[in-house]
Protein backbone atom coordinates (compact mmCIF):
# COMPACT_ATOMS: atom_id res chain seq x y z
CA UNK A 1 0.00 0.00 0.00
CA UNK A 2 1.15 3.23 -0.90
CA UNK A 3 0.11 6.99 -0.90
CA UNK A 4 -1.07 9.11 -4.15
CA UNK A 5 -1.15 13.07 -2.71
CA UNK A 6 -2.57 15.13 -5.04
CA UNK A 7 -4.57 18.38 -5.11
CA UNK A 8 -8.12 15.77 -5.28
CA UNK A 9 -8.47 13.56 -8.15
CA UNK A 10 -8.53 9.89 -7.84
CA UNK A 11 -6.12 8.27 -9.51
CA UNK A 12 -6.93 6.50 -12.43
CA UNK A 13 -5.36 2.92 -12.45
CA UNK A 14 -5.15 1.85 -8.53
CA UNK A 15 -7.20 0.46 -6.54
CA UNK A 16 -7.81 2.93 -3.68
CA UNK A 17 -9.07 2.04 -0.18
CA UNK A 18 -9.28 5.62 1.80
CA UNK A 19 -8.58 8.98 1.30
CA UNK A 20 -7.66 11.72 3.87
CA UNK A 21 -7.15 15.00 3.98
CA UNK A 22 -3.05 15.54 3.31
CA UNK A 23 -2.04 16.31 7.53
CA UNK A 24 -0.92 20.00 7.39
CA UNK A 25 2.58 19.63 8.35
CA UNK A 26 3.22 17.61 5.18
CA UNK A 27 0.94 19.40 3.03
CA UNK A 28 2.72 22.00 0.12
CA UNK A 29 -0.73 23.34 -0.64
CA UNK A 30 -4.31 23.39 1.90
CA UNK A 31 -6.52 21.44 -0.79
CA UNK A 32 -4.19 18.63 -0.77
CA UNK A 33 -5.59 14.74 -0.55
CA UNK A 34 -4.00 11.91 0.43
CA UNK A 35 -5.28 8.36 -1.55
CA UNK A 36 -4.27 5.16 0.06
CA UNK A 37 -3.94 2.20 -3.10
CA UNK A 38 -3.06 -0.82 -4.07
CA UNK A 39 -1.42 -1.27 -7.12
CA UNK A 40 2.25 -0.33 -8.51
CA UNK A 41 3.74 2.48 -7.00
CA UNK A 42 6.14 2.94 -10.03
CA UNK A 43 4.17 2.85 -12.49
CA UNK A 44 1.99 5.75 -10.64
CA UNK A 45 5.18 7.36 -10.06
CA UNK A 46 5.67 7.60 -14.15
CA UNK A 47 2.57 8.34 -14.38
CA UNK A 48 3.36 11.98 -12.83
CA UNK A 49 1.40 10.96 -9.26
CA UNK A 50 3.41 12.11 -5.98
CA UNK A 51 3.62 8.83 -4.75
CA UNK A 52 4.33 8.51 -0.84
CA UNK A 53 5.88 5.02 0.36
CA UNK A 54 3.94 4.00 3.44
CA UNK A 55 6.37 1.66 6.13
CA UNK A 56 4.90 0.04 9.54
CA UNK A 57 2.94 2.37 11.60
CA UNK A 58 -0.97 3.96 11.92
CA UNK A 59 -2.09 6.33 9.65
CA UNK A 60 -5.33 8.52 10.75
CA UNK A 61 -7.91 9.47 8.51
CA UNK A 62 -10.05 12.50 8.76
CA UNK A 63 -13.23 10.77 11.01
CA UNK A 64 -11.14 8.84 13.68
CA UNK A 65 -10.14 5.86 11.79
CA UNK A 66 -7.49 5.30 9.68
CA UNK A 67 -4.53 2.78 8.27
CA UNK A 68 -2.14 0.47 10.01
CA UNK A 69 0.37 -1.15 8.19
CA UNK A 70 3.07 -3.45 9.58
CA UNK A 71 5.30 -5.45 7.18
CA UNK A 72 3.34 -6.82 3.67
CA UNK A 73 -0.23 -6.04 5.86
CA UNK A 74 -2.59 -3.35 5.80
CA UNK A 75 -6.18 -3.16 7.99
CA UNK A 76 -8.42 -0.12 7.06
CA UNK A 77 -10.19 1.09 10.24
CA UNK A 78 -13.07 2.82 11.65
CA UNK A 79 -12.03 3.26 14.59
CA UNK A 80 -8.26 2.23 15.95
CA UNK A 81 -10.04 -0.74 17.01
CA UNK A 82 -12.60 -2.29 14.58
CA UNK A 83 -11.39 -3.65 11.27
CA UNK A 84 -13.27 -2.90 8.57
CA UNK A 85 -10.67 -4.84 5.65
CA UNK A 86 -7.51 -6.14 5.70
CA UNK A 87 -5.12 -7.32 3.29
CA UNK A 88 -5.64 -11.19 2.50
CA UNK A 89 -3.67 -13.77 3.70
CA UNK A 90 -0.75 -14.63 2.33
CA UNK A 91 -0.14 -18.06 0.69
CA UNK A 92 0.74 -20.53 3.11
CA UNK A 93 4.61 -21.32 3.42
CA UNK A 94 6.14 -23.90 1.97
CA UNK A 95 8.07 -24.40 4.81
CA UNK A 96 6.94 -25.71 8.04
CA UNK A 97 8.10 -24.86 11.35
CA UNK A 98 10.34 -27.52 13.57
CA UNK A 99 8.01 -28.79 15.07
CA UNK A 100 6.52 -29.98 11.38
CA UNK A 101 3.18 -27.86 11.70
CA UNK A 102 2.57 -24.04 9.65
CA UNK A 103 2.00 -21.40 11.74
CA UNK A 104 0.05 -17.85 10.65
CA UNK A 105 1.04 -16.16 13.40
CA UNK A 106 -0.83 -12.86 12.49
CA UNK A 107 -3.89 -14.77 12.41
CA UNK A 108 -2.40 -17.20 15.48
CA UNK A 109 -1.87 -13.72 17.65
CA UNK A 110 -4.69 -11.57 16.06
CA UNK A 111 -7.10 -13.59 15.17
CA UNK A 112 -8.03 -11.95 11.73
Amino acid sequence: MFIVRNTGQQPDGLEVKLRRRTPSLVAKAADQVDWFCLGDPEAARRAGQDVVQLHDGWYADDTGGGVTIFGPYWEIRDTPFSVREAAPDPPTATQPSEAGEIVNVRKAVFGA
